[in-house]
């Protein structure tokens, strides 16, 4: 029998106690705030464990200082302790690609900095199994999902073994965890142990060395921790069959030794069906943040607070992304009514305008897309469908994207839908070689500029360099400069005054100083004072951060040169702001160190001797 929702999942005994519950059978803890809504994955992670019939309360950003209270004021769980850092890695959260401690949190009420702990998998996963060592730790989130195995870590420089081995969890659940969770929660409930539980798809666990018996194992044996410490060549050859395997219908198990243990990372689920998708986001959220927060702004749910996400997974593959290694490239898509019922919801509550934020996803126009020859999907283990080119595969029907916009719009309360998620402009541009489907991506980009921008669209080109944009697995800078060209035709024609806002990265790797001069000038001539850009940062778990640390491509084996030290990173930076006086002289500098005096003349015109 299910539970029936009664407002928040409760975050204190006091609460547990009003819905008359003499025990917690699941309790989260959550580097976040709890904001009680389908973009935050605790919040899920919850209701989704509730419908399965489980009492479950959460523990939001707990003091991990001092006498260790937070995590011990619920008690002990029937089943396990769950666990997860937040919406985003630790690190990235706390620090700034110069390694500079941050000032604020998007993810803690009224921004305030210091609410979590550098790694909180780690350190929330230590402190209960030292308060409760017989209780099973779950681990989960973007953190341990891209953690899930050995990982360089680009704020301590140094390669880390798979999270499970420093946290002391008892399991992982990596990706979007709905499917592993209700498999575990129903087999628990059936009286399982949770000790039973290795063999759930989209899981990894620690064994004995001795007692694993990989050559007995249908899978892939990866090169040990120790090896890849000793060899970054064999790092970057583990990367290529992690990536392929995350992004496989049909894939294998993974198992890497460390120390006197093994990693065994499961295959994962199946993408979600419509009908799975569904049922996760039409759970009874309040869409709110608890009430504990009254008279506190969450910039990250302000953000989100009258958006709707129509879609998971995206098949770009951009190699400094994490978006597939987490969620995968396979688009998983809720049904028409699940939506507008969201929208319907959004339009109720008492503080909506008439805006709609964003309709979209990972990435925006993805909704519905898949293969057209199924089999052939199967058999596909390339992370992205669109890099080098985009797949003959592929049916990127724009039409049910344009027939929901058109439906959301026309519903009442909602006076304008924007898109806010990013938008792949090659998929917009490309000849699909079937009549109906270049109309319909003809009609959604004529949709989206005229209807759905809010004053500014924002792009990714990334860079114009062509090796660059090879390695970044990105379409053509000639692409760009198509689409911006469509974009002010169509401004013009209807009378639009709207921007374009491109979005740029320093310091990729394979990237050089000269390709960043090369994309000053490109800017330039399009007459563009860069705004939305950043020095990359390596994040576990995607291609350019393998890149980065090993000095190979995984799939290639090839050398690749990138900035390493700040100085370096800086002096790439430094070219999206050719236009400052401050920044001149130093770009001048550096392309007379490097030569190209003619990059100068191209930037700042005629050189005076």
């Amino acid at each position: 029998m299910r539970l029936k929702s009664d407002g928040w999942l409760p975050v204190t005994k006091k609460e547990a106690e009003a819905r008359g519950w003499d025990a917690v059978d699941v309790i989260l803890f959550s580097g976040d705030a709890y904001v009680d809504h389908p973009s935050f994955g605790i919040a899920v992670v919850g209701r989704v464990l509730e419908a399965e019939g489980l009492r479950v309360a959460i523990v939001p950003q707990p003091d991990w200082r001092g006498d260790h209270r937070d995590f011990t004021k619920l008690g002990r769980p029937r089943f396990f302790f769950g666990v997860s850092a937040g919406a985003m890695d630790s690190m990235v959260n706390h620090y700034t690609a110069n390694k500079r401690l941050r000032s604020d949190d998007a993810y803690t009420p009224d921004r305030r900095a210091g609410m979590r702990p550098d790694y909180p998998s780690i350190v929330y996963s230590r402190i209960l199994k030292e308060l409760y060592p017989d209780v099973p730790v779950l681990l989960g989130g973007i953190e341990a999902s891209l953690r899930r195995l050995t990982h360089y870590d680009y704020w301590q420089d140094r390669l880390k073994p798979g999270i499970l081995v420093e946290s002391g969890a008892d399991l992982l659940i990596y990706g979007m965890g709905e499917q592993p969770l209700r498999e575990l929660a129903r087999r628990l409930k059936a009286g399982e142990s949770f000790g039973n539980m290795k063999d759930i798809r989209q899981t990894a666990y620690l064994a004995d060395r001795k007692a694993f018996d990989g050559e007995a194992e249908e899978g892939i044996g990866l090169f040990s921790h120790e090896e890849c410490l000793e060899d970054k060549m064999k790092q970057a050859r583990n990367f290529r069959h992690i990536e392929e395997e995350s992004n496989k219908q049909a894939a294998a198990r993974i198992w890497q030794p460390v120390g006197d243990r093994v990693i065994v990372v499961n295959p994962p689920f199946p993408p979600m069906t419509e009908a799975e998708i569904d049922a996760s986001f039409d759970l009874p959220f309040t869409r709110l943040p608890h009430p504990k927060y009254k008279g506190k702004v969450i910039a990250a749910f302000e953000m989100i607070r009258f958006s709707v996400n129509m879609h998971r997974g995206c098949f770009g593959g951009c190699a400094f992304c994490t978006i597939s290694a987490h969620q995968g490239k396979f688009i998983a898509s809720r049904s028409r009514a699940s939506i507008l019922k969201e929208v319907k919801a959004i339009t109720q509550m008492p503080d909506f305008k008439g805006y709609l934020s964003d309709l979209g996803g990972p990435s925006a126009n993805m909704y519905r897309m898949k293969g057209k020859d199924a089999s052939l999907c199967r058999k596909c283990q390339k992370p992205s469908c669109l890099a080098p080119a985009i797949c003959k595969n592929l049916h990127a029907d724009h039409a049910p994207l344009v027939a929901i916009y058109q439906e959301v719009s026309r519903m009442p309360g909602v006076k304008k839908t924007c898109i806010g998620s990013g938008i792949r402009y090659d998929l917009l541009l490309h000849d699909h070689g079937d009549g109906a489907l270049n109309r319909a991506a003809q009609a959604y980009t004529e949709a989206l500029i005229v209807h759905h921008v809010s004053g500014r669209l924002k792009v990714a080109p990334e860079h114009c360099a062509p090796r660059v944009l090879k390695l970044m697995r990105k379409p053509s800078f000639e692409l760009f400069e198509r689409f911006r060209q469509l974009f002010e035709r169509i401004n013009r024609q209807k009378g639009l005054n709207q921007q374009l806002i491109p979005y740029f990265i320093s310091g990729h790797p394979g990237c050089t100083e000269t390709d960043m001069a090369e994309l000053a000038i490109a800017t330039k001539a399009l007459h563009f004072h860069l705004e939305q850009v950043q020095d990359f940062t390596p994040t576990p778990m995607t291609l350019a951060t393998e890149i980065y640390y090993t000095g190979y491509h995984p799939y290639t084996l090839e050398k690749i040169d990138t900035a390493r030290t700040q100085e370096a990173k800086l002096s790439q930076r430094q070219y999206f702001f050719w236009y400052k006086s401050e920044f001149r002289h130093s770009i001048t500098r550096s392309l007379q160190r490097l030569g190209r005096s003619d990059l100068i003349a191209r930037l700042f015109g005629k050189i005076h001797k």
